[in-house]
């Protein structure tokens, strides 16, 4: 494309979403730069993956690398939006871009809203993940977990959290506390390989037989999902650990329960049975209450996105346009909206988990990507291209400069690269060495490029 008919387009995030929306665009010929609130590019890929899948890991990075070398694509990491950030949304819309993607996750955290949630032993499932990655600001803080630890949830990320526990902090015990039964159960037959060899079959078995008649009451045959149950505890990865992990089933926790010091002693938990629910079932709390110690408690019960971002937001999500377009992907649940004018916000468009928070990993937040860019490329046709992407760049580093920010872009990003692999086996981390604040790499990038 030539000047005239090539736009310029911000691209807020580098994880999947925001890859998928400026590996597209690039393709088509626009100049993409993509700004990153982290030093290093993949979001969720690089920070939310088990650190030892470095298969999965590495395909991912290797996609990104080749996007960033594009000549068309110009990356900024550790350069942060919102509200006393580096740059403002008005900022970021003020550089002259045709367009704007904010791919910037969900970076809230929902409340747990159970007395007790300010307790020390008590962690959100996304701090956990972000700590065993290694996130700065997550990496370098102390998890103490104690000896036996309650996961509430019964997906895949409460297989990595209890994965984490049993083969690296190698605590006593390992509860996954799930409202529904062994037949609701979320996670993926493979990701529990993981952990099976850490399963306390008999624990599992009475626990089964505890919850039976609740499960019959409803259909299910007992015999047969404790059956399906074990079955999946198959190619278990080698034992490192004498970790017991179990399930409590039909369970809700009410309260978290305290010691004098405010440290978590145990939950008080309320028994459910099950209803049906369409062609699924539904917990329903019984009001029989019972207390389960435990040391600490982790919950994995979704995130919100960062209302401090500075985009419009109402009930833990950022608002989009409300009038539905008839295209396909539709451009309204991209668009970001501002109800208090009742306009769409120009130009500004959202995806991945800043668009809808939780919703599946690394492959959904690439689709959604591959739709917004539809979406923006849309809007695009109908604009004429005044964008001229040298004044934008110069524009954007001038503030940052006045702003004393530090920016990183593709060279500094392969001296960090040079630096980790130079790290490589020294130290306990798990799968590829990688250093835990943005200080350190930044220094080392400075050192890596003099």
């Amino acid at each position: 494309m030539s000047e005239k008919t090539t736009h310029v387009i911000v691209v807020a995030g580098a994880g999947p979403a925001g890859m998928a929306v400026a590996g597209s665009l690039a393709k088509s010929g626009h100049e993409v730069i993509i700004l990153n609130r982290d030093v290093k590019f993949g979001g969720l890929a690089e920070y939310g993956i088990f650190p030892s899948k470095l298969k999965l890991r590495g395909g991912l990075r290797k996609q990104y690398w080749e996007l960033l070398e594009q000549p068309n694509v110009h990356y900024l990491g550790n350069v942060s939006i919102g509200k006393g950030k580096d740059l403002s949304v008005e900022d970021v819309r003020g550089l002259g871009a045709s367009a704007v993607v904010f791919s910037i996750g969900a970076q809230g955290t929902k409340a747990i809203g159970v007395e007790g949630d300010t307790a020390q032993g008590v962690f959100h499932a996304k701090d956990v993940v972000y700590h065993f990655n290694r996130l700065p600001g997550f990496g370098d803080r102390p998890f103490d977990m104690g000896k036996h630890v309650a996961v509430i949830g019964a997906g895949d990320v409460m297989v990595d959290i209890a994965h984490w526990l049993t083969r690296y902090k190698k605590v006593e015990r390992v509860t996954a506390i799930v409202r529904r039964g062994p037949a609701e159960r979320k996670y993926n037959p493979k990701e529990i390989r993981a952990v099976c060899a850490n399963m306390d079959i008999e624990g599992i078995t009475k626990e089964v037989e505890r919850i039976k008649d609740r499960l019959a009451a409803v259909g299910q045959k007992p015999d047969e999902i404790l059956k399906g149950l074990l079955g999946e505890f198959t190619k278990c990865e080698p034992k490192v650990s004498d970790t017991k992990m179990g399930f409590k089933f039909l369970a809700s926790p009410k309260r978290i329960l305290v010691d004098g010091n405010n440290r978590v002693r145990g939950l008080e938990m309320e028994d459910n049975k099950l209803e049906p629910k369409g062609e699924d079932t539904a917990a329903v709390g019984l009001k029989q209450l019972y207390e389960f110690p435990c040391d600490s408690v982790v919950f994995a019960v979704g995130d919100k996105v960062d209302e401090t971002v500075g985009l419009p937001y109402k009930s833990g999500v950022f608002v989009t346009n409300p009038t539905k377009t008839g295209h396909d992907p539709d451009d309204a649940l991209f668009q970001a909206y501002d109800e208090s004018t009742g306009e769409i916000l120009d130009g500004v468009f959202l995806a991945g988990w800043a668009r809808k928070a939780s919703e599946g990993l690394v492959g959904v937040a690439k689709r959604d990507g591959d739709w917004c860019a539809e979406v923006v490329s849309r809007y695009l046709a109908s604009k004429a291209a005044n964008s001229k992407p040298k004044a934008v760049l110069e524009k954007l580093h001038a503030i940052l400069r006045e702003r004393r920010s530090h920016p990183v872009d593709i060279k500094g990003l392969r001296a960090l690269e040079a630096a980790e692999k130079a790290h490589h086996g020294k130290t306990d981390c798990i799968g590829e060495f990688k250093f835990a604040t943005n200080q350190e790499m930044i220094r080392l990038i400075e050192q890596g490029k003099g």
